[in-house]
């Protein structure tokens, strides 16, 4: 299949192995890595970030493979300058008061333009990219996925701290990045015609100067032929972060497959959605998620054993049924977020947690 091609970005928090506080690399990670993997490994607008991507990769087994040598492309070069790399939605305690910026006028624009809310905007996310050529399929696809953003999102929670607090949430990431604009879930478009007139009306009007300002939880890509996913932390293990991308990847084949067969699924609103998408945040995979076909409360994990059920038909013809299972380990052993929180509960220790983040981001590699 040339559609359902993957794309995988990671962003990394970069800390001192002493203090276990973020730690500004000063571009030395990135200018190493950039020999070795070229553009693959990106700066970020805060100096104690990574960003990591993928080639275009076939499959969840290619995609296994880029994202694994990344990781420990990454690591490696940070081990040589004292520095640790580790994958979360936020840091458990650093401050960003106490972060630089990076020197470049892209950056120093976003934080002039959103002031402390750019600045604060210390988190990290996972974007997953799959191919779809037609964008007149893309928008339809980006439309009717918005339904099961909130279900992937309860299992990808790994951001309850923030600044040396226990926030309450499963996922605080995405409560820092609502400050922007233009974040969350997308309205419904009923064409591409009138996505693409909503970007154009906001560049004519100054709102933006590109569509890459568009930061919602999906969207369809401005220059890929792609629809990209954005609502997940960052995962702290290799495991986690392919399981993910191979759900989204079923969900567009299998929504894909439905329009060859002229069906599709309900559209909800962005209202409905975000009640969904607030309880994933608040609860992970341990609340309830509103089944607005039922009209009714249901179990998250019985949700997300639904939709496991859903894509089942097309996951064989994917080659991804094996990285798929990963989500049964989810739901039984926790999400990222419930690992940290069960290893601060031993010793109200937050450095026990940055150790134990820094350690799962390199399992298995």
């Amino acid at each position: 299949m040339n559609e359902f091609t993957l794309g995988v970005e990671e962003e990394f928090m970069v800390t001192d192995p002493v203090s276990r506080e973020l730690k500004s690399h000063e571009q030395k990670i990135v200018d190493a890595a950039q020999k070795i993997h070229e553009d693959q490994v990106k700066a970020e607008m805060h100096q104690a970030v990574v960003e990591v991507g993928t080639h275009i990769c076939r499959n969840t087994q290619e995609a296994r493979k880029e994202v694994s040598k990344l990781r420990t492309t990454v690591a490696q070069l940070a081990g040589d300058i004292g520095l640790r790399i580790g994958a979360a939605g936020t840091h458990p305690f650093s401050h960003w008061q106490h972060q630089l910026i990076t020197d470049n006028p892209r950056y120093f624009e976003i934080v002039d333009e959103m002031q402390e809310a750019a600045r604060s905007n210390l988190i990290f996310g996972l974007h997953v990219h799959v191919g779809i050529q037609s964008r007149d399929m893309a928008i339809h696809i980006a439309n009717q996925v918005r339904y099961f953003l909130p279900h992937v999102y309860a299992l990808s929670t790994n951001s309850p701290f923030w600044e040396g607090r226990n926030t309450g949430f499963k996922s605080f990431r995405t409560k820092v990045f609502d400050k922007f604009p233009r974040t969350g879930i997308p309205d419904y478009f009923s064409s591409i015609e009138e996505y693409d007139r909503y970007i154009k009306l906001l560049v004519k009007t100054n709102c933006i100067d590109n569509a890459k300002k568009i930061w919602w939880d999906i969207r369809v890509h401005p220059f890929f032929e792609t629809i990209e996913f954005r609502i997940c932390d960052c995962p702290m293990l290799v495991d986690e972060t392919i399981a993910f991308t191979a759900l989204f990847q079923a969900l567009c084949a299998k929504l894909y497959k439905l329009r060859a067969q002229n069906m599709k699924f309900i559209n909800y609103s962005r209202a409905l959605i975000n009640e969904n998408k607030w309880r994933a945040a608040r609860y992970g995979i341990d609340g309830k998620m509103i089944d607005f076909g039922k009209e009714m409360e249901v179990n998250t994990r019985s949700l997300i054993l639904e939709l496991l059920d859903f894509v089942d038909d097309v996951v064989d013809e994917l080659g991804s049924r094996d990285d798929l299972q990963y989500v049964h380990n989810i739901l039984e052993h926790g999400t990222g977020a419930d690992r940290q929180l069960a290893i601060y509960q031993q010793n109200n220790n937050f450095a026990d947690v940055v150790d134990y983040i820094t350690s799962q981001t390199l399992k298995g590699l």
